[in-house]
């Protein structure tokens, strides 16, 4: 019993992991792809794309890593608001919380008096009781209460090394237009891949997935090159 529940909780993590590296992963690769390219077709030096790039993809992260924070604790402060009210729930309004503890049973196929007997059991112990109702009354796990600051490093690194991959080729080529054209085969491979395993994982039909991602960040990038080519003519 203990190892299928340490099975059911290392799954769970891994699934958290998997959503903060694909919520910041995608907006690394896009946005600081599609400021790179904007600039590409204003200005003639990759030092200033550099640095706007770096000042984006330091921002970027930041915000992105606060949002994950504040999501984190949102579900933290949620699941502690809900627990203090089944606690009440169970001290003043205990025959609501029987009867709604009998009505989840029945609902699974036991017999009234197999509902009456799994009530008594389950009634017996307040915490047991009251996470019991969390669970299969409210749908509501435990969250880890480190899972706000897991998320925000984890998003925020993940936006980090995809923001870097559309930026690399400014650091080593020194006109723009040429660090753009490798810029783009660059992320465009990436995007592609990203959005195949990120389908695959989520159980969308991964080439399509793949290449919906790849022309949601090639679209962004061609309109971001565009509307800094019709400003600067």
């Amino acid at each position: 019993m203990s190892i299928a529940s340490d099975h059911q909780e290392q799954h769970l993590k891994s699934s958290d992991l998997i959503t903060d590296v694909v919520i910041g992963m995608s907006d690394g690769l896009t946005v600081p792809f599609a400021l790179a390219a904007g600039l590409s077709g204003a200005v003639d030096s990759t030092a200033i794309i550099v640095i706007a790039g770096i000042a984006e993809i330091a921002a970027g992260s930041i915000a992105m890593g606060l949002g994950g924070y504040l999501a984190g604790k949102t579900e933290q402060d949620h699941y502690n608001s809900e627990l203090q009210r089944e606690y009440y729930e169970v001290d003043n309004l205990r025959d609501r919380e029987i009867a709604e503890t009998k009505e989840f049973f029945a609902n699974i196929g036991l017999s009234a008096e197999l509902q009456e007997r799994a009530t008594e059991e389950i009634s017996k112990d307040k915490k047991q009781w009251v996470d019991f109702m969390m669970k299969y009354e409210l749908g509501l796990d435990k969250p880890d209460p480190r899972r706000a600051t897991k998320s925000a490093l984890n998003i925020g690194i993940s936006y980090i090394v995809g923001g870097l991959v559309p930026l690399s080729p400014y650091f080593f080529v020194h006109t723009p237009t040429e660090a753009l054209k490798i810029s783009i085969v660059v992320t465009l491979i990436c995007l592609f891949v990203f959005g195949y395993f990120k389908s695959k994982i989520t159980g969308v039909n991964p080439w399509a997935g793949a290449i919906r991602i790849m022309l949601i960040g090639a679209l962004a990038a061609g309109a971001a090159f565009g509307i800094a080519r019709l400003i600067e003519g």
